[in-house]
């Protein structure tokens, strides 16, 4: 009798990486109301915001509400799904003899993937409240520390995570395997701890409470500056062991880790200007402004060059992408797409609009936001893609009784 089966049958915590990819295309989709819609008086649009721009804008404005809500909502859905079902997955892969192994080897930071999904879901959950809950502005001091506490709790599963396998590796000798370090899976704690901090920070920017942006700004600015210092020290003897050894195959998409890593940290220093200037009377020219997220895009663009050339040389994408075989390391390719299409919206419209290097909804202004979005219809193709390699039952015939 012929038996069902599905890749992600083979259930790996790498999995995680589908849900954060959704939930990263949900952010996205926010950028277009974040920057086309007016919101005076708040930091961020809202429902009222978006009602108000729906009922006076253009067609065209329409049209991009249109296309962004239901962007969220689809995506939410499917973060919030994906997210269930890896938990669910999780718990039972817990219980098995591949779980021993898997705390016993270098893959145990792959286990950092849980915590990552869980604070990029508590980010959607706080966009899905902005756009469809009308009101909530008008009891958001009261969320705020709540979401503190959500992200805090995050936080202590993620340093856990990190404190066993610092613990054990850096204890023992000989228990950590250089050879199978030729990647950038290592800075997957980096990445939590990032995600973590860019969460603490949002009250730091939306707040008008003093002791909340003060809280906020000072806990991201702990996670975010240890997210950096594991960046440099992994990926400094990453690179060292790919230079000897080469860029293991299947991990071969986390040469482009940094590129989301660099962009939820530029985001978090963002957001805690913007607290600094309100509730601090500190104060960054826009000129400054656009000068470091370029910076930052340069950075980027260094890692995508660096993957794209590795992967290409390695035949990843006609394999892993496009051909028969599949790794669940292939979700790793989501994250850049997605960091570069956000952080590119935040230079046009924090950087170059803000220093009136070129005009909102001119022909600069749009030519550079077709690159954010073709950025963002690569993530969503592959989200597509990769969801329907490794979620979609084949049959397997059974071997006949001899």
């Amino acid at each position: 009798m012929a038996q069902t089966h599905r890749p992600a049958d083979s259930y790996s915590p790498v999995y995680f990486l589908a849900s954060l990819g959704a939930g990263g295309i949900a952010v996205t989709f926010f950028m277009f109301l974040m920057f086309w819609v007016p919101h005076k008086g708040q930091p961020v649009p809202i429902f009222e915001d978006i009602m108000a721009a729906w009922s006076t804008g253009s067609p065209w404005m329409q049209t991009g509400i249109a296309v962004a809500l239901a962007g969220i909502a689809l995506f939410a859905v499917l973060n919030i799904r994906s997210l269930i079902w890896n938990l669910s997955a999780y718990s039972a892969f817990k219980r098995t003899e591949a779980f021993t192994k898997l705390r016993a080897s270098n893959a145990e930071t792959t286990l950092l993937a849980m915590p990552l999904a869980l604070a990029m879901t508590v980010n959607v959950g706080f966009i899905l409240g902005l756009v469809f809950v009308p009101g909530l502005w008008g009891v958001v001091e009261y969320l705020f520390p709540l979401a503190m506490i959500a992200f805090g709790l995050i936080a202590v599963i993620a340093f856990r995570l990190i404190g066993d396998f610092l613990g054990r590796v850096l204890s023992q000798g000989g228990v950590f395997d250089v050879t199978a370090h030729n990647s950038f899976a290592q800075l997957t704690p980096a990445f939590a701890l990032a995600m973590i901090a860019v969460g603490f920070s949002a009250p730091a920017a939306m707040s008008t409470n003093a002791l909340t942006v003060g809280t906020a700004l000072v806990i991201s600015t702990v996670l975010g500056t240890i997210a950096i210092l594991y960046t440099v020290l992994a990926a400094t003897t990453a690179f060292a062991s790919m230079l000897q050894h080469g860029t293991a195959r299947e991990a071969g998409p986390t040469l482009m880790i940094v590129v989301p890593i660099v962009t939820v940290l530029g985001i978090m220093f963002v957001r805690q200007d913007h607290g600094l200037h309100t509730t601090f009377e500190g104060h960054t020219t826009a000129g400054e402004t656009m000068v470091f997220l370029a910076r930052l895009l340069a950075i980027q663009v260094a890692f995508l060059g660096l993957g794209a050339v590795v992967l290409r040389a390695q035949g990843y994408f006609s394999d892993f992408v496009m051909g028969p075989k599949t790794s669940p390391g292939s979700y790793a390719l989501v994250c850049p797409f997605v960091a570069f299409s956000v952080l590119l919206h935040f230079f046009i419209n924090k950087g170059l609009v803000a220093a009136h290097v070129i005009d909102k909804f001119g022909a600069g202004y749009w030519s550079l936001t077709a690159i954010a979005i073709a950025f963002q219809m690569v993530a969503i193709a592959l989200v597509f893609r990769l969801n329907r390699q490794h979620f979609t039952r084949t049959q397997i015939a059974a071997v006949p009784a001899e």
